[in-house]
């Protein structure tokens, strides 16, 4: 039986596109990745992130790691482009899976009700 205070997040993995021929100035490379599950993000050993591509996709993650209805642009867009506007690299947002955290190991403030 699951806990009163469980809730569900995406993992998310997010993936370097590179249109092929054009000049990538990101230091991005195709393929490139970083996993996020929960709030600890996840670089594969000696790869790195641009801190200005990072910087694109920042705000969205949190939002991306939530159930959404389906209609909603968040549950459909997942292409981010690159800030530079001559480069042509993108971050695709994946959703990959579902992780179960509880409230009471997430946070020090209690679910309202509680003492």
């Amino acid at each position: 039986m699951p806990s009163q205070d469980e809730f569900e997040l995406y993992d998310l993995r997010v993936e370097v596109i590179c249109p092929p021929g054009e000049r990538i100035l990101c230091g991005a490379q195709e393929g490139d990745y970083f996993t996020l599950q929960g709030e600890m993000m996840y670089l594969p050993h000696g790869q790195g992130i641009s801190i200005y591509s990072l910087s694109s996709v920042l705000p969205l993650l949190a939002a991306k790691q939530r159930m959404t209805d389906k209609n909603d642009w968040m549950t459909t867009d997942a292409l981010i482009a690159c800030p530079d506007p001559n480069c042509k690299s993108q971050l695709k947002i994946i959703r990959t899976g579902v992780r179960k955290f509880n409230h009471s190991e997430t946070t020090a403030v209690p679910l309202t009700g509680e003492e």
